[in-house]
């Protein structure tokens, strides 16, 4: 009796998205892409990545933090006393009294980041409707949120 030994492949780390080029606009994902279309099939203005909000204010760290270097190397040093940026987001469709997020496949940071932002949106921007498609089928869902309420 012969055995057959299957290779298997690992993932080389998080799947890729492919950019798209659409009507001369360069989008991060297929997904962004069809929201893209879908919004403009049905005659909803929305721009793609018109602003971007600051969600946590940049500060200046003043005590010591003894950390290894940025990429993981070397001995424990003194990184303390300097300036830690802000914390950024820019959701991919903005229209009038929404916002649309497409996020197909999430990286780690992102479930933190939203809620960042949903906090953020809470306080500042009430009036906002958020829409996160993970899916087209959500995406044509949400053409029909917004025209139809």
């Amino acid at each position: 009796m012969v055995k057959i030994m299957a290779r298997f492949r690992r993932k080389k780390g998080p799947v890729q998205s492919k950019k798209i080029v659409v009507d001369g606009i360069k989008f991060a994902s297929g997904l962004e892409a069809y929201m893209y279309k879908a919004l403009k099939k049905a005659k909803i203005k929305a721009d793609y990545e018109k602003r971007t909000f600051e969600v946590f204010p940049s500060f200046t760290f003043k005590n010591r933090s003894y950390e290894r270097q940025a990429n993981g190397k070397g001995s424990m040093v003194n990184r303390g006393n300097k300036n830690v940026l802000a914390i950024k987001y820019t959701p991919d469709f903005e229209g009038k009294n929404f916002i649309i997020e497409c996020k197909g496949r999430p990286n780690d940071t992102f479930p933190l980041r939203w809620k960042m932002f949903k906090l953020y949106i809470a306080t500042y921007h009430k009036n906002y409707t958020l829409y996160k498609p993970q899916r087209q089928k959500e995406c044509d869902d949400v053409i029909n949120l917004i025209k139809y309420g």
